[in-house]
């Protein structure tokens, strides 16, 4: 490879509430061009959940209840049939795990309705997924020294969800220094290159 391109990884290292955004190259279907939300990162293992990856066609009740502009995410390849939400309103949603800043994962989903009933909450303020990522004890790590990913902490994790989900890798990239704008450059099929 062209030293100039050369893949470059920060020294970040993985925790919760930071994000893994995976290497331009990477071919995975689940996982391609994905920025990951990491919800707990400990020694017993890690998870989070794809922030970038909008479900299409997707029709259920919840759906038709939230109306116009919301979507639901593709969280990850684990447990695709339940629903997780995250959430920026511990004053309306009662419960949830903090995970940093005012980010919180779950919590009393009938307080969620609610306050979507009620119109006491945004678009920009809570994420629906179907799915989850997870990484047994001592995998990510793994997948960190392979060069899957790279890991950023959020440069403001209140406005994370107001980034447009199509533009947010390239977004979050920038956000990893000038080794990195590189990354933006490279087509997503690499036999295009």
């Amino acid at each position: 490879m062209n030293e100039m391109f050369e893949i470059k990884y920060n020294a970040i290292q993985p925790a919760t509430g930071r994000l893994l955004i995976s290497e331009p190259l990477l071919q995975d279907k689940y996982f391609q061009r994905t920025v990951i939300l990491l919800v707990d990162h400990s020694k017993e293992g890690s998870f989070g959940v794809i922030i970038n990856k909008v479900l299409e066609g997707v029709s259920t009740e919840l759906f038709e209840l939230l109306g116009a502009g919301f979507y639901l995410y593709f969280g990850g390849p684990v447990d695709t049939k339940s629903i997780f939400f995250i959430h920026k309103r511990p004053d309306l949603i009662r419960g949830g795990d903090h995970i940093v800043g005012n980010m919180y994962w779950g919590g009393n989903v009938d307080d969620l309705l609610d306050t979507i009933e009620d119109e006491k909450i945004s678009v920009n303020d809570f994420r629906l997924f179907s799915g989850y990522s997870g990484w047994g004890p001592g995998q990510l790590e793994r997948e960190l020294s392979e060069n899957t990913w790279a890991v950023a902490i959020p440069p403001n994790i209140d406005e994370l969800f107001s980034i447009p989900h199509d533009k947010l890798w390239r977004k979050i990239v920038y956000t990893l220094g000038k080794d990195y704008y590189f990354w933006n450059l490279l087509p997503t099929d690499p036999q295009l290159n």
